[in-house]
Order: structure tokens, then sequence, then C-alpha cells
């Protein structure tokens, strides 16, 4: 592989790994599993390296999701770090060796925990008294959802004997039986059941409302000590033992291990006993046992190197394949899927699992009528793993993808490389449903009170067939669908027309073209200033922007020839929505080809403001310390980036220096 390739399948690689934290621990929507994704973040890794193509905003360098913006945003005093995985005796004993290659002749143990599957959190304590709940975000930086917390019955709000200063981290889980009534009566509601447990917590302790967190069944363990004034010559048993003596709720599941064959035997113990569990459980976590030696064996950018998680082979089951049906995608992808016998998996009843593609059937070949054993990746997704007895008589005909889309009717394409079947009528049905909620979303149009169920309303009653039809509704239109009264009419009417003021690159996000995320399309609207530019730019010119490659380039153009995107793009620019965006010229170049990282509270900066005037001036800011970072701007309340800035030599900056730099003064 030449560099220029490594280039485009890293940037590949970045916007899956992306897109799929965002969809973790953000929207709580997981799209792929836990071991596809590792196995991602392994060839993101090695490409780096080879290439030498690391940047700090990498996914390789960041642990979990960023914060969302519902809430208020704390630093972590302690990294969150995250845990790299191994799913083999032989990964382990890796795992085993490097830690004795390490340390050498000193001794040491295992500790070997249950890990449990939830959402993880930090709480504080001062004083006896909890002061703080946040989640992890991206290892350095939290959501702060305190209150929400506090409905936690596990939690308790203040502690026996503990420091004046206590911090330790957790996971908030849900029971298999409480998650099953919670997706009943969610269905009964006429609402989405949860995929999983894990899911339904982490969406809960979302929630803007305290008082409906307080009737979600959530549940607590914690795990570690983050720091305290109690020495820290002491070991994760002790230190388990110290939670518990403070009140704190901690997992019976702990076992101190002598060496890597009796963690395996543990592992194995504690994997025969998973379905038993009242919680669902993902694996185990192998800790070295004394803290001290936590220094000596270190971290990496995101992991530590004295822990790792050995993760459970997936739960398997039998079922019957009653049919294979066709679901068309927001971008028009054509995804066949499995319907079958319903058959109960890993704590939940499995109806239907996507097949992905047509290739994967044919290599699978999965046909109606089949016995197959399906199996939940990362304890999540269901998959099929391999058709039962495929030698046997009497089998339906192997499957075969239609001509045409089965909602539309228009006749299917593939688009260059690619592997599915799409449908490129921008008005098929499935689609413009999907492409609505997308145009809608917060990121891009952020269209209040037009959710899902609204949006279904509207194209089953013929009310939208595009996106554009939106600015024609009138309050008249909505007042007769299902619970909207005419003051929630009138509000939604009332959103509609707000969202004329989005500026240029959050309305090209909205139009939903492949491969065109938030980041690309800043790119693109500051290369072409206005949409006929964009919509004129050839393949060549497209690739001469920064982070566009050839399938970018390739799909924007695409998207601007097709000519009914183009009807919907006239009707939009009728409507009034803004396809033009002047970009403010740099006001110097003082920070040029700069990297900076901010923390803290500033006197009179507001984080943007703060990172609007770095970019004026040159600049770039980005979210984490490292070697490449040239100053940190530090406010009050300043936490883990300024030490590791300390650490590294890194310039620090205060306000009044900052503006000092780039002439402000």
């Amino acid at each position: 592989m030449e560099k220029s390739q490594a280039e485009i399948r890293v940037q590949e690689l970045r916007n899956l790994l992306n897109e799929a934290n965002k969809a973790y621990y953000e929207d709580a929507q997981p799209f792929i599993s836990d071991r596809e994704f590792d196995e991602a973040l392994a060839e993101l890794e090695e490409l780096e390296k080879k290439f030498d193509l690391q940047t700090p905003d990498s996914p390789t360098q960041r642990v979990g999701g960023s914060p969302t913006d519902k809430f208020p945003t704390v630093e972590h005093p302690v990294p969150l770090l995250s845990l790299d995985n191994t799913y083999n005796a032989e990964e382990l004993k890796d795992f085993d060796r490097r830690v004795r290659d390490k340390l050498g002749e000193k001794p040491f143990s295992y500790a070997v925990e249950l890990k449990f599957d939830g959402a993880s959190i930090r709480i504080r304590y001062e004083k006896g008294e909890l002061v703080l709940g946040a989640t992890r975000g991206d290892g350095e930086r939290g959501d702060d959802i305190t209150t929400n917390l506090k409905t936690i019955r596990d939690l308790p709000m203040s502690l026996n004997s503990a420091p004046d200063v206590l911090e330790v981290r957790g996971e908030a889980y849900m029971e298999k039986e409480a998650f099953v009534r919670l997706n009943e009566y969610r269905e009964e509601q006429g609402l989405q059941p949860f995929a999983n447990p894990r899911n339904s917590t982490a969406g809960s302790l979302k929630m803007q409302d305290p008082r409906e967190v307080a009737r979600r069944p959530i549940r607590m363990f914690v795990f570690d000590l983050l720091y305290d004034t109690v020495d820290k010559n002491r070991t994760q048993e002790l230190k388990v033992q110290e939670m518990e003596k403070f009140g704190l709720p901690v997992c019976e599941y702990f076992k101190v291990c002598d060496n890597a064959d009796e963690v395996l035997n543990v592992i194995e113990e504690w994997g025969a006993l998973r379905s038993k569990l009242p919680y669902e459980t993902d694996g185990v976590v192998i800790k070295v046992n004394e803290e001290k030696y936590r220094e000596v064996l270190g971290n990496t950018s995101k992991a530590p190197r004295w822990a790792i998680a050995y993760k459970f082979e997936a739960e398997q089951a039998t079922t019957l394949v009653e049919s294979i049906t066709l679901q068309v995608g927001r971008l028009g992808s054509i995804t066949p899927v499995a319907e079958f016998k319903p058959v109960q998996l890993a704590g939940t009843t499995v109806k239907r699992a996507s097949l992905h593609n047509e290739d994967e059937i044919l290599r699978k070949d999965i046909r109606p009528g089949d016995t197959v054993v399906i199996e939940k990746a990362g304890d999540i997704i269901p998959q099929v793993v391999r058709v039962v007895n495929p030698d046997r008589e009497n089998r339906n005909e192997p499957f075969k993808m239609p001509d045409n889309c089965p909602a539309c009717n228009e006749q299917l394409v593939k688009l260059g490389d690619e592997v599915k079947w799409r449908c490129i009528n921008p008005e098929c049905p499935p689609q413009v449903r999907e492409r609505i909620i997308h145009f809608a979303s917060r990121d891009a149009m952020d269209i209040e009170g037009l959710g899902e169920a609204v949006v279904d309303q509207l194209v089953d009653a013929g009310l939208i067939k595009t996106y554009a039809d939106l600015y024609k509704l009138e309050k008249e239109d909505l007042i007769p669908l299902e619970r909207m009264a005419e003051k929630s009419a009138q509000n939604l009417i009332d959103a509609i027309k707000e969202s004329k003021k989005q500026p240029f690159s959050r309305v090209l996000y909205a139009l939903g073209i492949r491969f065109v995320g938030k980041t690309v399309a800043k790119d693109l609207v500051n290369a072409f200033k206005k949409l006929d530019a964009l919509a004129e730019a050839s393949e060549e010119q497209l690739i001469a922007v920064d982070s566009i490659g050839p399938k970018i380039a390739e799909s924007v153009t695409e998207f601007f020839s097709n000519e009914k995107n183009k009807k919907i793009l006239n009707a939009l620019t009728e409507a009034g929505l803004t396809f033009e965006e002047e970009i403010q010229e740099n006001v110097s170049n003082q920070l040029n080809g700069k990297i900076f990282v901010l923390t803290g509270t500033l006197p009179s900066l507001t984080r943007k403001e703060a990172s609007d005037l770095i970019e004026k001036h040159g600049g770039k800011t980005t979210s984490s310390v490292s070697g490449n970072t040239d100053y940190l701007l530090a406010g009050d309340s300043a936490g883990s980036k300024l030490d590791k800035a300390k650490k590294l030599d890194v310039p620090i900056l205060n306000e009044n220096t900052f503006r000092e730099l780039i002439g402000e003064a």
C-alpha cells in the first residue's frame, strides 16, 4: 500500500470509529460489535505507525466519546482510561508475559473482577457527601449528571468514615428482568424498545428530567478508588475492601490470582455463571493487584498497561429463518434482514438480524427455511454465524437480490466498488423518512419537535415527500395529526421557520450526502463558499480540498448531478435556506500551524470564543495534550491537562498572556 492509499484508508477508519464512538457513548445506539471496533482500531493504529500518520485527534489517541452539550462539562482530575481487550487464552498470556518482562523478579498478583455491561461513571465525595457524578466522556472530560445519579438507590448520598476527598469509578447498570419490564412498558406506550440493558442505562442517565430517571431501575457497582488521602502503597483488593467499608456498593465477584493459569480458571468459572447472573456481563477485568507497580508499567495514550479486559465468547442460540426481507436505509442502501422464529439469546428475545449484503448471504449460503446458529456480537447485535446442515435435501433456492427497490420500484444500482445495492431515488418513502429525521436532527437543522413519530405521520399522510416539503407546511396541515394540538402545531411551524437561519455548513450536512459529515461539510463550505460553486465543482476540484478523498468527491458530484436532488435544492433555495457563507479571513497568521489545548474557565472568554480567536489567528485546537501541543490555554479549575502539560514542558498561557500573543492585550 502506498502512502496516498493509506491516507484514504486512515480517514475512512477514523470516520467509522468516530461514528461508532458517538453511537456507543453518546447516542447509546451501537451499530458495530466490540470485536469489529477493536479490529478497525488495530488496523488504524498499524497504518498510522507504518506511514507516520498519527494526529492528536485520532481515535487511537482518545477514549470513548465526547461529552454532550446537554449537561455542564467537567474535567476529570485523573484520566478515566479505557481498557485493551483480549479474546482468548493466548492473548491473555501475552499480556502476562509483557507484565513479567517489565517487573522482572518483583512479586505480584492479579486482581480479577467481573466486567459489567453498563455505563462508566465517576463520583466525587467531599467530607463524606456526594457532590459530583459525571460520565466518562472522552476520558478527560465528561457530563455532569450529578442530579440524575442521585436517583440511583444503590449509591449512598453520604459515606461512613470517608476521607475529606474521595473519588471513585463505577458502572451504572440495569438488571435483565428490570430491562425487560422497561421495554414492555415502552412498547405499550408506542415507543422504540432499547437494544439492550447497557443502552437503556446510558440513555436514561442522559435524560433531562431527573424525575423520569428516578423511575428507571438503574443500579450501580463501584470498582476503583481514583484518589483519596490514603497511602497509595496498597492493593486493588484492599481498595475494594475500603470502598465496601465506606458503604459503597461493590460486586461480590472478585478474586486474587497468583498467575495467568489461575486467572483463566476464574474466567471459565465466571463464564459458566454468566447466564445465571441478574445483570449483563461481557467479560472480566484483570489488573495487577499491587498499585505501586502501576506507574512502573505505565499507560498508552488510552489504556493502562497494568490491566486488560478478557471478553467472553458471544452466547449462541439456534433458530429458524422464516424469511429474508429488505430494509431501505437513509442513503438508499438495501440491507437484507433475516426474520427469525423468536428465540431467547443473552437476555433478550431475538426476532431478526441484519445479513448486511448479498455477498454475505451467498458466502454463508443463508436461505429461508434454514436452521441457523446466531449470536450477539459483543452481546449487542444479533448476527448469523452459520447454517445448520446446509447439505440437507429440499432446501429453498439460493437468495437473489431483486432488480428493483422493494419500496418504490426504482431500479437498484451499485456505486463504484461498493458491495451494497442502492436505490438512488430521493423520493423513496423509507429514505424520505430517514432523510427528514437526519435533516431535522440537532447537529443539522435542529428543528425542535420534529421527531420520528411526527415524521412518520407526515410521510404516511402524504404531506411531505422530501425535506423541502417541510417549508410548505402550514399549521392547519398539522392539527389533524395524532397528539398534535393547535399550540404544538404552531410551535413546530415556528421551529421550521427558525431553521432557515442555520448557516450553510449545517444545511449542507443536513442534506445527507454520503460521507459528508459535519467536518467535511465545513471544509467544503470553506473551499467553495456558495452552493452553485460547490454543485459545479469537478471531482478533481473537490479532491484538492483538505480531508476530501475520491469516495467523498464521487459522492458529492453524484448528489448534485441527480435531477431530483436539483429540484429539491431549488425548492430549499426558494424557501429561503442559507446556501452561501461568508468565511471570515484570518485576522493574522500569528498562530499559523500552532496547536492549542484549552482547560479550565477563562475570566472573560468562553471556550468557543477562545477557540474562534485561535482559529482567526491561524491556529487550531484539539482536546488532549500531547507532544504535538504548542500551547495550553488554562483558566481556573484546570484539571489533569495542566499536569500533563507541565510534564511535557508545554508552554502554559493564561488569558492575559494569550491576548498578548495574538496582539490583543
